[in-house]
């Protein structure tokens, strides 16, 4: 199997996540995506729910796709969530399957700052997408890419939707184009503080979770 692992805080999960994940499934033909909500990470995060209530919204958000799943390994896990570990863990519980861990670009050039990224690289595939506000001529200051600075603005321009290459492991990044949407996390909280409506950022579930439980005032 070729299983993708979407992990982030999705505080909370909204449908720029939930079309990202799709369009990296559709893409790279994955037989699933496993949807990782953090527990406790170790770089600080501004208004995070508690990672069972962000658990649940992401439950809620891909129980209708059969091909999507959401763990909680990291939820129930003690002390700081680092996703080396959590990579580890699943490489133990997928040993048959190829995995791909999906991130943006901006977490990708943020990668040197977390634990063990040399090992970190060295244990999957990665599939690096566009965000809303990144540009992928970014990554040529990623000390983990070689591609040349062609290849990123045609990518940036539209010209080529993925470009493939090898990491300085044997593992190889996927670098991947999708559907812009400009919807983001904090933006949906900021809206919930000044009382402004959320409807069609996140689906319907999800908002009636955040308003039953009081999220984010």
């Amino acid at each position: 199997m070729r299983i993708g692992i979407f992990g982030g805080t999705f505080n909370p999960i909204h449908y720029g996540h939930l079309r990202a994940a799709e369009e990296a499934r559709e893409m790279l033909a994955l037989d699933k995506i496993l949807f990782i909500p953090s527990g406790n990470p170790p770089l600080k995060v501004r208004e995070l729910a508690d990672a069972r209530h962000r658990y649940k919204m992401t439950r809620l958000a891909v129980i209708r796709n059969r091909l999507f799943d959401v763990l909680d390994i990291e939820c129930i896990r003690k002390g700081k969530s680092y996703t080396v570990n959590t990579l580890e863990t699943l490489l133990k519980l997928y040993s048959d399957s190829e995995l791909y861990f999906i991130l943006g670009i901006d977490a990708f050039l943020e990668m040197p700052n977390w634990w063990k990224p040399e090992k970190l690289i060295s244990l999957v595939n990665f599939m690096v997408l566009s965000r809303p506000g990144s540009r992928f001529i970014d990554l040529l200051s990623s000390p983990y890419l070689n591609v040349k600075k062609e290849i990123m603005v045609r990518l940036d321009n539209g010209e080529i939707r993925s470009f493939t290459t090898g990491l300085q492991t044997r593992k190889e990044a996927v670098l991947l184009g999708v559907t812009p949407i400009g919807i983001s996390s904090t933006d949906i909280r900021n809206r919930i503080k000044e009382g402004l409506s959320i409807k069609y950022m996140l689906p319907e579930e999800i908002e009636s979770y955040i308003i039953s439980n009081k999220l984010y005032k």
